[in-house]
């Protein structure tokens, strides 16, 4: 079995700990905001636009930003785990990357919820800053995918009849 190389393991590691940094600090200044920051004018304008689009209260936009910073630390905690499974890999073993998959599965989908607001805005700063996540995410998801494809065994004839009794037959119902 091959593994992958270590400049594919290092190049997910560090997209796992700039979205655990990044994303875990946004997310702590978020919930720890009494207005889950909302305050802050440039980071909250995706939540102004998505609340203007389905014509949000007051409370639901207060309630659509904690939403917001409660998944961005659930994709900051994907990584933090994935960054630990990562090193506990070293010792033996491997690594799964089906947690980090799926934290940056919220990604896109945050990233993509974000820059709609922005594009409908024509504010293409907020737009790069999406952009530039959702590649990430990209990036490290087809990464995970190199990864998955050289760890994956090689099933010769002589495994594939391993598993069979002796005498069986395969199934074909017009036999």
């Amino acid at each position: 079995m091959r593994k992958a190389s270590n400049a594919t393991v290092a190049m997910i590691l560090a997209i796992a700990v700039y979205f655990t940094l990044f994303w875990g600090f946004d997310a702590l200044r978020v919930l720890t905001s009494p207005t889950y920051g909302l305050e802050d004018v440039w980071r909250s304008q995706f939540v102004f636009g998505i609340g203007s689009h389905f014509q949000l209260s007051p409370m639901g936009l207060l309630k659509l930003a904690a939403f917001f910073g409660t998944v961005k630390l659930a994709v900051a905690a994907f990584c933090a785990i994935h960054i630990v499974d990562r090193l506990r890999s070293l010792a033996g073993g491997t690594a799964n990357t089906e947690v980090l998959e799926g934290g940056f599965i919220l990604v896109v989908a945050i990233s993509i919820a974000s820059a709609g607001p922005a594009i409908w805005s024509s504010n293409t700063d907020l737009v790069r800053e999406q952009v530039i996540q959702l590649m990430l995410a990209a990036l490290g998801t087809a990464l995970c995918m190199v990864e998955r494809s050289y760890a994956r065994r090689v099933i010769t004839p002589a495994t594939a009849n391993a598993a069979m009794p002796a005498g069986a037959t395969w199934f074909a119902p017009w036999r």
